[in-house]
């Protein structure tokens, strides 16, 4: 339904941006579009209850258990890649800020404390809209994020680490901390007023069926 309802956004875009914060009812690893499934443990997903999806954004995989979730939908965004990266990333970076965290854009996607990833995200680009889902980890079980995770050796050697896991790390925050914090940085970084929203039942409903023809799919899962 995650997935679903942010796909539902990007369709029904309009000219007023949309940001939404969200988290998991269970652990999850959602995968890029253009990943394989070979890039993650499935069978042990499968044996420890852990939800598998794949996004409608590239970027790599990522476990999802203590952390906050967005997404952003907008009409409006540089063209260059990392430009709007950079721009949507600052809403993170500013609202950490106020938290008392000393938050990094580290191009082209990530989030940074102290040189090691608390947050990564990833795009697309349809009709004229854009989509970015974002992470922020509250809380990380390493050793259970990289029995699922599998990451590619040329990964590693490209950025000189040995370990992966090593680069990771969290901001110790709850979840309303860091909602609270996004909520007032939206205000300040597009210097604009924030509305609540909510989805309708007719909505709802229709994310329901991308949910089921889609995210909740075998066909589209495993289509790599």
């Amino acid at each position: 339904m995650n997935m679903a309802i942010d796909e539902y956004l990007m369709t029904h875009a309009t000219d007023t941006p949309v940001f939404r914060i969200y988290g998991w009812s269970n652990p999850c690893v959602s995968i890029g579009y253009f990943q394989s499934i070979n890039d993650i443990d499935f069978q042990k997903c499968k044996t420890e209850a852990v939800g598998v999806v794949r996004r409608i954004t590239g970027g790599g995989s990522v476990f999802h258990e203590k952390e906050l979730t967005y997404s952003f939908v907008s009409r409006k965004y540089p063209q260059k890649i990392l430009d709007s990266y950079q721009e949507i990333c600052q809403i993170i970076v500013s609202g950490l800020g106020t938290l008392g965290i000393d938050a990094k854009f580290s191009p082209l996607n990530d989030i940074t404390v102290d040189g090691k990833k608390i947050g990564g995200n990833a795009q697309t680009r349809k009709n004229g809209a854009l989509l970015q889902h974002g992470t922020i980890l509250l809380e990380v079980n390493k050793e259970k994020m990289f029995s699922l995770l599998k990451v590619p050796a040329e990964k590693i050697s490209d950025k000189k680490i040995s370990d992966a896991k090593y680069r990771v790390s969290q901001i110790s925050k709850t979840f309303d901390q860091v909602a609270e914090s996004l909520k007032d940085s939206l205000k300040l970084v597009f210097g604009c007023q924030t509305l609540p929203a909510t989805l309708e039942q007719s909505e709802l409903e229709s994310c329901k069926k991308i949910a089921k023809e889609r995210y909740s799919n075998p066909d589209w899962t495993l289509k790599r």
